[in-house]
């Protein structure tokens, strides 16, 4: 007999069980609806790439997470390790089929090898809606009321939408005489969170110097109100500019939105990636914090311009589904969603299979999510299996039942009985019951 081979998954990739890809699925769900309703159209990708398409402007750590190798035609491939990327190669690749501005919606599993821990896997799903094609404040704010309405639909509490703008930190970089250092001071900056203020300064002192390093400190302090974050850094900057308009635009219409105590001004969101350029955005959970971002995104007007001629300037953001189950999971406010299956057609007999197929195919036509038990069991059993799969109700018809002309619909919750004439006298007393 051959050696079984030993079922394991590689660290950072995980299996989902019914219950838990449940609870993802009905998330998606909610989802897809909020990206319809604010006109956001489907699109997908292949998950694997040229190599050169990914990497043309990932830079910095992800360059270094990125799966990548050598398939069997010997072509330098990769696994995406977003969704923006192959999105600027499709709109280079598609744009003459497609119609400007273009709001899309994509929700697909990718690959990043970076360390593990709660909320961050190297193989997980993002949920990611952007606007090609134009670059107005109207559509940066579109992105951020999407965010506000997404996190309303999976009924996360007390989200905060940190915004920024790329702009106005290069415009105070320039004025301090850094700038050619921006990159590097970028994704210092971005860290802030994670690593705290005093080993920022450090690694910005090892970068630029002690008094470039405390200017840099200054200007991304927080802790004011949008007005006066947005004043302070403007000054900071070198005065009124076309980027800290665009957030002031942005910033009165989420006031006129009802969003104003939502959105915040935080000068130390960059995002690490080089192809934002204008307005970035992280959303933070207030319960938990620590987990860092949920949703995360910006505007990369060049970011199309390495795979065609034509201007394609975009706006958007990703959900990271796996790191918001995590932070849900952690403060307990979890869905916990009802079972597929409504009602379980019980076998009661194998010669009247054909009848409990048929009644489940008039249970499937009114709306019913229902299953048949495939085999003859103990009727407990059956039971028992209707209640680990969800199901409120099970439908019963033995001989005895058969006998009568009747069926029998039993409440799984209080484990009562009713019986009917017919099937169609079930399955209205089954519309009212779950009505």
């Amino acid at each position: 007999m051959s050696e079984i081979i030993q079922p394991r998954v590689l660290k950072g990739f995980r299996d989902f069980l019914p219950q838990a890809e449940m609870e993802r699925a009905a998330l998606v769900e909610a989802l897809t609806a909020t990206f319809r309703s604010s006109g956001f159209v489907p699109i997908d990708t292949p998950a694997l790439e040229y190599s050169e398409i990914l990497l043309g402007k990932a830079g910095g750590e992800t360059e270094k997470q990125i799966y990548r190798f050598a398939d069997n035609g010997g072509r330098d491939v990769a696994l995406r390790f977003d969704l923006t990327v192959p999105l600027a190669r499709f709109m280079a690749e598609h744009s003459s089929e497609l119609y400007l501005p273009f709001r899309r919606y994509h929700m697909a599993k990718v690959w990043r090898g970076e360390n593990t821990q709660r909320g961050r896997y190297r193989e997980f799903m993002q949920c990611d809606f952007d606007i090609v094609g134009v670059d107005t404040a109207s559509a940066d704010f579109d992105i951020v009321s999407t965010i506000a309405l997404a996190m309303r639909a999976l009924g996360v509490p007390g989200a905060a939408i940190h915004v920024n703008h790329r702009g106005v930190f290069n415009r105070f970089l320039e004025k301090a005489g850094i700038a050619d250092k921006s990159v590097e001071t970028l994704r210092v900056v971005d860290k802030l969170s994670k690593i705290g203020a005093a080993e920022t300064r450090t690694l910005l002192a090892e970068l630029v110097g002690g008094s470039a390093a405390d200017e840099i400190l200054e200007f991304i302090r927080g802790g004011e109100g949008f007005e006066a974050t947005l004043a302070r850094m403007t000054a900071i900057a070198g005065g009124p500019n076309p980027d800290s308009d665009r957030l002031a635009e942005l910033f009165e219409m989420a006031d006129a939105c009802g969003l104003g105590g939502s959105v915040r001004l935080a000068p130390s969101i960059t995002r690490g990636l080089d192809y934002y350029t204008g307005v970035v955005f992280e959303t933070f959970l207030a319960e938990i914090p620590e987990i860092g971002s949920v949703c995360s995104g910006g505007r990369y007007n060049d970011l199309a311009s390495l795979y065609t001629k034509q201007r394609l300037p975009g706006v958007g953001a990703a959900i990271g589904l796996d790191r918001l189950l995590a932070a849900l999971e952690a403060i307990g406010k979890s869905a916990k969603p009802a079972g597929y299956t409504k009602v379980l057609v019980v076998n009661a007999d194998p010669s009247l299979c054909a009848e409990y197929q048929a009644a489940a195919a008039s249970l499937r036509a009114a709306g019913v999510a229902c299953e048949v038990f495939p085999e003859a069991r103990k009727l407990g059993q059956q039971y028992a299996y209707a209640e680990i799969k969800g199901a409120r109700f099970a439908l019963v018809r033995g001989p005895e039942e058969k006998a009568r002309g009747a069926w029998l619909l039993r409440n799984l919750s209080d484990r009562s009985n009713a019986e009917y004439d017919s099937l169609e006298a079930a399955l209205a007393a089954l519309s009212a019951l779950e009505g």
